[in-house]
């Protein structure tokens, strides 16, 4: 494994490109200062423009409640924009989860979504046991739910929040789409070559329970565009997280193994779909948090570096306070269980050895 010259992406991250040693996402980064924001904000008011409706919505923005959340509402707001902020609920939603929920709906509009929870426990294990993601139905939702939304109630405009493309890395020429595609979710959109149909008739799943994950027809589709908040303005994680505690939003550090306090506030299965992450790629929500801060001059790559290998990919015994135990018992699993699963896809030629859990990495190349 071969970290990134100038962050702490490594080539094991899939979908990312490294040219001369450094990562798409840092290229990415530097291409910034050559982009006509000017052009892009125009672009963006046109888009608003050609969206308006009879839906009484000029859009929707696709919420978790967190600090982009805020920050898109809050933005579009400015523009002169009215979304409608639509949630689809999380797997385990926590305290401070439901707090900025309701606290981004003091000032828009909101529908929760609840897909039925008994089918959402068995999508969570089925991800854990056939790719190794326990948020598997969450890389579903937060995607079909917008657009079913949209097509619903008959509003033409969706505006997601940063291209994962721009801050993670991608494919060479990927980090130019505006928009999100059917083509965009199955390539890029975390469901790691399973689709939403595979789980039908899996542990009993039926195709009317997969409705709620399913992006509607392509006649329909069509009549829906979402684009990137992200690809008309510079993303700025902090900045929104400023903006959005000035709004109300309750921040607090998720687990040792995060960096940012102000994201993944949510759910609290998500350290587990972190650690997960670790194991299979070499890096985890650490690392990628860092590397944005160290793109952004707020930490040097040595400085980072030192961070990671002390706290990347630390077991989340808890998360957002809940304990990993909470977790099990919800999905009727032993520790034993959700371990086996874990090693099961660990990428063990990255390893040296396990320490509570955690695997530790073996020497590399940090550039």
């Amino acid at each position: 494994m071969i970290r990134c010259r100038s962050c702490l992406i490594p080539d094991t991250r899939p979908d990312t490109q490294f040219t001369d040693g450094i990562c798409s996402a840092c290229l990415n980064f530097q291409k910034r200062k050559s982009i006509d924001w000017s052009g892009r904000g125009r672009l963006l008011k046109i888009a608003l423009e050609i969206g308006k409706n009879d839906s009484g919505f000029t859009c929707i923005v696709p919420s978790s409640g967190g600090k982009d959340s805020h920050y898109q509402v809050l933005r579009l707001i400015e523009l002169g924009a009215r979304p409608l902020v639509v949630t689809a609920s999380t797997c385990y939603l926590t305290p401070i989860g439901r707090k900025n929920i309701d606290n981004l709906a003091r000032y828009a509009t909101t529908i929760e979504f609840t897909p039925q929870r008994e089918v959402r426990k068995k999508l969570n294990l089925l991800g854990l046991e056939t790719v190794g993601d326990i948020s598997y139905p969450e890389h579903l939702a937060i995607f079909s739910i917008p657009f079913q939304a949209a097509v619903k109630f008959g509003i033409p405009l969706i505006f997601f929040g940063e291209s994962p493309q721009q801050e993670y890395g991608c494919p060479s020429g990927a980090e130019e789409a505006l928009t999100m595609t059917r083509r965009w979710v199955a390539e890029f959109g975390g469901l790691l070559g399973m689709r939403a149909v595979d789980m039908i008739g899996l542990n009993g799943i039926t195709a009317h329970d997969m409705l709620d994950y399913m992006l509607p027809d392509d006649d329909k589709l069509q009549q829906v565009t979402a684009y990137f908040l992200g690809q008309f303005e510079p993303w700025d994680s902090h900045r929104n997280a400023s903006v959005a505690c000035k709004a109300g939003m309750n921040q607090t550090l998720p687990s040792i193994a995060n960096w940012w306090e102000a994201e993944n506030q949510d759910n609290a299965m998500i350290g587990l779909h972190d650690h997960a992450m670790y194991r299979k790629y070499g890096y985890g929500r650490l690392a990628a948090q860092l590397s944005v801060d160290i793109r952004n001059n707020l930490v040097t790559r040595k400085e980072a570096l030192e961070i990671a290998q002390e706290r990347d990919g630390v077991f989340p015994w808890k998360y957002m306070g809940v304990p990993v135990e909470e977790i099990e018992r919800h999905l009727g699993i032993t520790h034993d269980q959700l371990i086996q699963h874990l090693d099961h896809f660990t990428n063990w030629d990255l390893f040296k050895t396990t320490e509570d859990d955690r695997p530790l990495l073996r020497e590399i190349d940090n550039g």
